[in-house]
């Protein structure tokens, strides 16, 4: 990526705009028509900018989907864990996860448009990461809940996949889950399984 900035040749009253404002624009568009969508000169439009603009930062096409990833990244998964590491106990720590992730995923399409775009070999690594990020995560909220390293990566695996299921389904067909109070005693008793221990036989 180029790393410069400002914004070009000063003058013209336009706002200087930023890695981070070329990067945000362009997870947008792939939020509404997938990775085809980032194109330069939609972009620019939709930024009230120039290909000029663009060309000040970035070296091509890649370098801002790079970006882009990087910037969803950090929003979806470090902020998100970073957010949550003043709650002491850990089982308030993954409800509070559950809730704020189902409620972040339910605005944010790219949660299932990304998945859609894993054959992209950059889309592919920060899919990996994220997933492994995610995961190691909740095996770590599981094994502090007191369950054995084994058993709390299957509980945090279970719990992800879930939450994959309930988001895609909350884009594609809103209505078949449960909505306000109802919605949130039902994800409150999907915890509950998980994070109850199995018996003893």
């Amino acid at each position: 990526m180029v790393q410069r900035h400002a914004e070009g040749p000063r003058g013209g009253g336009r706002k200087r705009l930023t890695v981070q404002d070329w990067a945000d624009a362009a997870l947008s568009a792939m939020g509404e028509g997938g990775l085809a969508a980032v194109a330069v000169e939609p972009l620019a439009a939709r930024l009230g900018t120039t290909k000029g603009s663009f060309y000040w930062h970035f070296a091509n096409r890649e370098a801002l989907i790079e970006a882009a990833l990087d910037r969803w990244e950090q929003k979806s998964t470090e902020s998100v864990i970073a957010g949550l590491q003043s709650e002491p106990d850990p089982a308030a720590r993954l409800r509070r996860l559950f809730a704020e992730a189902s409620e972040l995923a339910a605005e944010d399409p790219l949660e299932v448009s990304l998945p859609a775009s894993a054959g992209h070999p950059r889309v592919a690594a920060v899919l990996r990461r994220v997933t492994e990020r995610r995961v190691g995560y909740l095996a770590e909220l599981f094994m502090e809940l007191g369950f054995p390293p084994d058993d709390a990566r299957r509980r945090a695996l279970l719990a992800y996949t879930g939450y994959l299921g309930h988001t895609q389904l909350a884009h594609a067909v809103p209505e078949t889950l449960p909505a306000g109070e109802e919605g949130e005693r039902y994800v409150a008793s999907v915890l509950d399984t998980l994070m109850t221990a199995a018996p003893e036989s």
